[in-house]
């Protein structure tokens, strides 16, 4: 399950960059809405699976309070799921 949530971790880290510096740019500049709309679905899809994964792994993977909201924390920031997929999510 682990390597499940490092991938998720990777695509809602990507679709946030997206979001932000294409699809944004692009309705804002272009006056094309569209690409909010469909990247905008795919990151909140993926932002709800990162979360979701986030509260079944807590007890798995015996983390504490402290870095379990670290972890779901790191989603609303730009290159935050990259952060935690390096320090948190390391397989051996």
């Amino acid at each position: 399950m682990i390597k499940s949530f490092r991938s998720i971790a990777l695509l809602e880290g990507i679709s946030t960059l997206a979001l932000y510096f294409f699809a944004m740019p692009m309705k804002y500049m272009a006056n094309d809405p569209i690409y909010v709309k469909n990247i905008g679905m795919a990151h909140g899809i993926l932002f709800m699976l990162y979360i979701a994964f986030a509260i079944l792994l807590k007890n798995e993977q015996k983390w504490d309070t402290k870095t379990f909201v670290i972890i779901c924390l790191a989603s609303i920031f730009p290159f935050g799921t990259f952060y935690i997929e390096k320090k948190y999510l390391q397989t051996t």
